[in-house]
């Protein structure tokens, strides 16, 4: 039987998790020129004429030059890259953007597009001394059509705050992720974020109906059409979403919202072995069809990191394997009904050990943050490796045990979790500091094996600073070709977010 909801769970807010995260540790990551040998490009270096001249289209107030000001927007979410970046510039308007890269370009000085600065590549932080062009004040709602769903907003509006915008007219935001609360919807278009229910809502490449970019050079691309089909000539806008800043950076955002459902529950149940979790889903699919929303999966280390390192409840006891089903519909007696004639079943054939199921939110959110948090939680361990990649379903969690059996003791933890529905696990290795002899034994030794499977290096964060020279592994050698034109004939002077996505060689 399914076990009772006994446990006094107080309803942990996403704030309070990443507060512990980022205070885990206060040591400053290694510079990632050294720490990954890079050499500076023939950029021009800032001058005291160059300030003066941002100050004259932007107040004082929005040019950082001081270093503890800077410090925050040198240094990534995990700490594993630190630029050097010696000015923030603080936008209000596209036109601003426009009159800052057009003056870059022409002095040849290096930008750095940031947004809530919560990816995990290092594409949101500077190499060396690029100017980091911050959009946290471009935050605004333009325009929301509640018969279509079109949302028209600036880039720096954060994801949480947009949905609690949206959903006070029974609309939601197509994308949910674990740092909502930080991130911004620019850029999760310029990375092609994915999310816990790209299963419901698909990627970002079908919900963003346009987008506003300003190109290298200041010149404004306007996309930003709000209409459903649009079949004029190139899809232009197909460009930003998820070039992380490199052909352009994004200003604007028009994404379509679907309705907010009626009634919502959530499961969470133990599972023995992993095939079992495969067999389960193809059964949530086939049962739940379309009320089914997410189903994710995470392996007990992965729990168990969150439950020892934040401390967070864990509704139910130890097993191997977990999985969380969430269903969304528009009839809560319908959908009440498919979920008990789903769990009864699988209940009955044993591939649900135990479980919890809830419509409550507190008790749906304490879940979530429970599966939310584990991005985090490897922090409080020391260093940790991630890996974002996505492989055929068969072979889903195949590297985990052949990482744990290749690292052995090196490794504090070796874990995997993520979006069954899209073919994306999230790998973490973690190791009381950053190792050199670890990271050669992971890379490129994860990627190759990743290509053996057809799969894709990065599922959904990107390819940012880490990854660009581990491309190959995942596109094919004319297809590197074409990325490098488009990036000559966009940014010939390559100013725009440089050392990231594109491989030199």
């Amino acid at each position: 039987m399914l076990n009772s909801w006994t446990l006094l769970i107080s309803n942990l807010k996403n704030t309070k998790v990443f507060n512990q995260i980022r205070c885990a540790s206060q040591v400053l990551p290694q510079l990632s020129s050294e720490k990954y040998n890079v050499r500076r490009k023939q950029f021009g270096n800032i001058q005291a004429s160059d300030v003066d001249y941002f100050k004259t289209i932007l107040s004082e107030d929005r040019v950082l030059t001081d270093e503890n000001d800077i410090l925050p927007f040198n240094i990534d979410w995990i700490k594993n890259c630190r630029g050097q970046s010696k000015l923030v510039l603080k936008p209000k308007s596209t036109e601003e953007v426009s009159h800052i890269l057009r003056y870059c370009n022409e002095k040849r000085l290096a930008v750095c597009p940031q947004g809530g600065n919560t990816g995990l590549v290092g594409g949101s932080v500077p190499v060396f001394d690029e100017i980091v062009l911050s959009f946290m004040l471009m935050n605004k709602i333009i325009s929301l059509d509640e018969l279509s769903g079109a949302l028209v907003c600036e880039s720096g509006c954060v994801l949480e705050n947009l949905d609690n915008y949206v959903r006070k007219r029974n609309l939601i935001m197509p994308l949910d992720l674990g740092a909502k609360g930080s991130c911004h919807i620019g850029g999760n278009v310029s990375t092609n974020a994915g999310g816990l229910r790209l299963l419901r809502y698909g990627n970002l490449h079908g919900s963003v109906l346009g987008v506003e970019a300003v190109k290298a050079d200041g010149t404004v691309i306007d996309c930003l059409k709000t209409l459903k089909k649009d079949n004029t000539g190139y899809h232009l806008k197909h460009l930003f979403i998820g070039s992380e800043g490199t052909l352009g950076v994004v200003t604007k955002v028009a994404i379509h919202c679907p309705a907010m459902p009626k009634a919502v529950s959530l499961g969470f149940f133990g599972v023995k072995n992993f095939e079992n979790v495969l067999r389960l889903y193809a059964s949530a699919k086939s049962s739940l069809g379309e009320i089914l929303s997410a189903f994710e999966m995470a392996d007990n280390d992965s729990i168990s990191s969150t439950v020892e390192n934040l401390k967070l409840p864990n509704p139910i006891s130890d097993y191997p394997f977990y999985v969380l089903v969430e269903t969304s519909g528009s009839d809560e007696t319908h959908d009440a009904e498919k979920l008990s004639r789903f769990l009864d079943k699988e209940m009955e054939s044993g591939l649900i050990v135990d479980g919890t199921v809830t419509s409550e939110p507190g008790k749906m959110q304490t879940i979530w943050n429970l599966r939310e948090s584990i991005a985090g939680a490897g922090l409080i361990d020391g260093y940790v490796f991630k890996y974002d990649v996505s492989v055929p379903l068969a072979n889903y969690y195949s590297l985990v045990p052949l990482l744990r059996q290749k690292l052995g003791s090196k490794a504090v933890r070796v874990y995997g979790y993520g979006h069954v529905g899209d073919g994306n696990i999230h790998i973490n290795v973690t190791v009381p500091k950053y190792d050199q002899e670890v990271c050669s034994m992971l890379e490129p030794y994860i990627f190759e094996e990743v290509a053996k499977l057809n799969g894709s290096i990065s599922a959904e964060h990107g390819v940012g600073f880490r990854k660009p020279h581990y491309i190959h592994y995942s596109k094919d050698v004319t297809a590197i070709h074409l990325m490098k034109q488009l990036k000559q004939l966009m940014d010939p002077n390559g100013i725009l977010n440089p050392y990231k996505v594109v491989p030199e060689v």
